[in-house]
């Protein structure tokens, strides 16, 4: 390291008129710190970008360095962050299919119709005689016309931004992805199996449950979190045509992934948060397989282009 040249020892008379070291008072210097301006001998001076620092302002400027780097996250460990991203393209792509559906059907209400539809709708018997497994993730891409597309995707921004912002976009999406996996398992589980069933609503209801935990875990009042899903499950209820099944399967599995993220330790988070949410999905996957097996003689066929099955009490 370059050190600056020490006053020479000639001239008494000279180093008598200059300012000590701020640290070493019986020692005249010439030099001073290029930060704080503060006289200082060689030894207290260390070589920075430009010119010399005084030893106290090279240790505050480390320190400053410190906290510029330090990167405020939240109690799911995610960079705090004001835009979300996933939400308004899950968005997108909810809208995207519903355009397709209506555009090959050739109505806007009666997009169910569309081959798009009737090939991704979550049909137990298809699921269960012909190994239709995309029907579990897919079906929550699908909507019976616009009211149900425009009700799920306004809870889905009012409910995504929040929960984005806190679990970041990963973790977000996972929480998405595996809560509509919640809700169509339940609906393969528990339902009518000769009845379709799609929309968004078994993810957002896992929004809503994850919303409830996260409201927990940070100690602020629930009352609010409490009373949007109870309100939600009386519309449920009251509504024909609605799937219960869906919606509380999504609830609980949505609530079960956000309590594995924001109660995770800090210390190996990332390991037990994708731990716990690889272990939620291997549970579902595994109850899939054990209804799958409860169908076995369900019989599928083709007359023409149309699919037909035979339920296994027939």
């Amino acid at each position: 390291m370059n050190m600056p040249p020490h006053p020479p020892a000639s001239q008494p008379h000279q180093q008598s008129a200059l300012p000590g070291c701020w640290w070493h008072p019986s020692r005249p210097t010439g030099l001073s710190c290029v930060r704080c301006g503060r006289p200082a001998c060689p030894d207290c001076l260390r070589e920075a970008s430009v010119g010399y620092q005084c030893i106290d302002c090279v240790q505050t400027g480390r320190r400053e360095q410190k906290v510029q780097r330090y990167t405020p996250r939240t109690v799911a460990g995610a960079q705090v962050s004001h835009r979300p991203v996933v939400t308004p393209v899950l968005i997108v792509l909810n809208v995207l299919v519903y355009v397709i559906t209506a555009a090959q059907a050739g109505s806007l209400t009666g997009n169910d119709s569309a081959p798009a539809f009737t090939d991704g709708v979550l049909w137990p018997l298809a699921l269960a005689g012909e190994d239709q497994w995309w029907r579990l993730i897919v079906s929550g891409f699908l909507h019976y016309g616009p009211i149900h597309l425009a009700v799920n995707m306004l809870a889905l921004w009012i409910l995504g931004r929040d929960m984005e912002t806190l679990l970041g976009r990963v973790r977000f999406t996972a929480l998405y992805l595996v809560s509509l996996l919640g809700g169509a398992v339940a609906v393969y589980l528990f339902d009518d199996v000769n009845r379709g069933t799609a929309g968004a609503s078994g993810a957002i209801y896992g929004l809503l449950g994850a919303m409830l935990v996260a409201v927990i875990r940070l100690r602020l009042n629930p009352a609010y979190a409490i009373g949007t899903i109870v309100l939600n499950l009386i519309i449920t209820v009251s509504l024909p045509g609605i799937s219960l099944l869906g919606h509380l399967g999504g609830l609980v599995v949505g609530a079960l992934v956000a309590a594995a993220m924001v109660y995770a330790p800090a210390k190996g988070r990332r390991y037990w948060q994708g731990g716990a949410v690889a272990m939620l999905v291997i549970a579902l996957l595994v109850l899939v397989f054990v209804r799958d097996a409860q169908l076995a003689s369900v019989v599928c066929g083709y007359r023409g282009d149309q699919l037909l099955c035979t339920p296994p009490s027939a």
